[in-house]
């Protein structure tokens, strides 16, 4: 039996980057490894250029993620910004002071239900990770500053075989997991692992999905 730790992530607001780059910044289905570490790191206090405690961090834990069934249905909002200052590879820019278009995705009314657990070679523990996220060091957001969070992230510790069997446990028990540690035929191929020596870099991971007798 492994001992798993709860998290619900609940906002008017979420978004949670895909890979992209300066124009369009789309939002996955559930939040992101490299998104819930950058939670983790702000809770922590672990700044961005600290890549010994970055690299700590990611390889600390585990996550399995369920998109909570609801009575509304959450939806995309996209918000449209111009930026200036954007990185001079971005469509042969010739300037960083041009100005470019850009256009945000959101989940709105979205939730989410997290399961971590400590990987066998964990650095940063569970108890650790706790004592963090309810008193923490940073300001604690779902993907974007503008994304606040609308409940404590804290929900409760369980003991299961696995993560998803831990998910199962909790309250609305209806919605899919994207699960790290339970495998399954359906799963898809992210890049979402955070290479911390190489800034904005991202290696890929595999994510099974389990769909609830409802979907």
């Amino acid at each position: 039996m492994q001992e798993y730790l709860i998290l619900k992530l609940e906002s008017p607001l979420q978004s949670w980057g895909k890979h992209s780059f300066e124009g369009l910044r789309p939002s996955e289905a559930f939040p992101s490894r490299s998104g819930l570490l950058g939670l983790f790191a702000a809770a922590l206090g672990i700044d961005r250029d600290d890549a010994i405690n970055q690299d700590r961090l990611n390889a600390s834990f585990g996550f399995s993620v369920r998109f909570d069934h609801s009575k509304h249905q959450p939806q995309k909002l996209t918000d449209y910004h111009t930026i200036k200052n954007a990185r001079q590879d971005y469509h042969s820019l010739k300037s960083q002071k041009h100005t470019i278009e850009t256009w945000r995705e959101y989940w709105q009314d979205a939730k989410y239900t997290a399961a971590v657990w400590n990987t066998a070679i964990a650095g940063i523990s569970i108890k650790e990770l706790i004592e963090a996220i309810k008193k923490p060091v940073f300001t604690l957001s779902l993907g974007r500053r503008s994304c606040p969070l609308v409940r404590p992230l804290f929900d409760s510790i369980v003991t299961a075989n696995n993560s998803v069997d831990a998910l199962n446990q909790i309250a609305p028990q209806k919605g899919t997991i994207y699960s790290e540690d339970v495998e399954n035929k359906s799963k898809i191929k992210l890049r979402d692992v955070p290479i911390a020596k190489q800034p904005r870099q991202f290696a890929t991971r595999m994510v099974y999905l389990h769909a609830d007798k409802g979907d």
